[in-house]
C-alpha cells in the first residue's frame, strides 16, 4: 500500500504564530491567561491548552463577567466592538489574529467608511467572518452561495472580499455572477496562498488516490472544504479528527492512500495518523 501525504497538510503561518505565543506565554508563567473563544479550530490543540490552564472566554457576556488578566485573541480575530470591550475592561490583549485576516478588516472598515458597500464571501457563522463584519463601518453581505447576493442597484459600488479559508472555485464563480450584476466592483482574492496551495494539492492527490484521509477539528471550516474536495474526486473519503476515528469509520487498505489536513492540524497527529496506517495495514 502506498501512503502519501499533501506537502502543505497541517498549520499555517496563522495558526502557527497563534500556538506559539499562546506556549511563549504559558511558558513565562503568565496568569490568569485567556483566550477570545478557541485559539484555533482543533479540539486536541484546544484541550491541551485548557489541561495547562488556559481558560476560554465565549462571547461579550462571558467577558463582562471574567476577573481581568491576559486575553490571547484567536487566530480569527475579532471584531472592533469585543476588542474596545476588553480593553475598556482591564484585559492585557495579546493579538494573535492572522495578519492576513487583519489586512482584511482594515481593508473592509477603509472600504465601508468610504460609502462603499462590503460583500464577504464566506460562512456567516464562522468566528473570522463574524470578525470581518465587525469592522465594517456600514451594513455588509456575507455570501455563501450564489442566492445570498443581494438584489441592489446594479450602479452600487461594491468590495468584493473573501474569507481566508474560502474555497477558491467557489470564489471564482462567486465572483464571475456578482461582476456581472454590479459594473462598480472592486474584487479582492483575500483566500490566503497556503489555503489555495493545499486545495490544489488535496484535489490533484485525490483525483489519483483510490482512498483519501484528511485530518481536521470538527469546527474547522478550512478543513470541511477539503473534505469536499476528496469526495468530489475520490470515492473513499476519511474526515478524522485523530487516528482513533479511522477504525470507528472501518478503514479498509487500498492501493494508494492520500493524506491531507486542514489549517489547525498539529504535526502529531499527522504523523500518528501515518504511522498507524502505514503500521496496521
Amino acid at each position: 500500500m502506498i501512503v502519501e501525504t499533501c506537502e502543505h497538510a497541517g498549520f499555517c503561518f496563522g495558526v502557527e504564530r497563534a500556538v506559539t505565543l499562546l506556549e511563549q506565554r504559558l511558558r513565562e508563567g503568565t496568569a490568569p491567561l485567556y483566550t477570545y473563544g478557541p485559539i484555533i479550530h482543533n479540539e486536541s490543540v484546544v484541550e491541551s491548552f485548557e489541561a495547562r490552564g488556559v481558560r476560554i472566554i465565549d462571547g461579550e457576556e462571558a467577558l463582562k463577567k471574567t476577573a481581568p488578566g491576559t486575553i490571547v485573541i484567536r487566530s480569527h480575530g475579532v471584531s472592533r466592538r469585543e476588542q474596545e470591550e476588553m480593553e475598556a475592561l482591564g484585559f492585557r490583549i495579546e493579538d494573535a489574529t492572522c495578519p492576513f485576516v487583519k489586512a482584511i478588516h482594515r481593508r473592509v472598515e477603509e472600504a465601508s467608511a468610504g460609502g462603499r458597500t462590503v460583500f464577504i464571501c464566506g460562512d456567516p457563522d464562522h468566528s473570522e467572518v463574524k470578525a470581518i463584519v465587525g469592522w465594517c463601518e456600514t451594513k455588509p453581505y456575507v455570501i455563501r452561495d450564489e442566492d445570498d447576493i443581494p438584489l441592489l442597484p446594479a450602479d452600487t459600488p461594491v468590495t468584493l472580499v473573501s474569507q481566508t479559508t474560502f474555497y477558491e472555485k467557489k470564489f471564482k464563480k462567486l465572483v464571475e455572477i456578482i461582476l456581472k450584476r454590479y459594473y462598480n466592483t472592486f474584487v479582492v482574492n483575500t483566500i490566503c496562498n497556503a489555503t489555495q496551495i493545499r486545495q490544489q494539492e488535496t484535489e490533484e492527490m485525490a483525483r489519483k488516490a483510490d482512498a483519501m484521509i484528511v485530518i481536521g477539528g470538527s469546527k474547522s471550516s478550512n478543513t470541511r472544504k477539503l473534505v469536499e474536495i476528496c469526495e468530489a474526486n475520490c470515492a473513499k473519503t476519511y474526515y478524522v479528527r485523530t487516528f482513533e476515528d479511522l477504525l470507528q469509520q472501518g478503514f479498509q487498505p487500498v492501493r494508494f492512500v492520500g493524506i491531507t489536513a486542514g489549517a489547525s492540524t498539529p504535526k502529531n497527529i499527522i504523523e500518528e495518523v501515518q504511522n498507524f496506517v502505514r503500521g496496521e495495514f
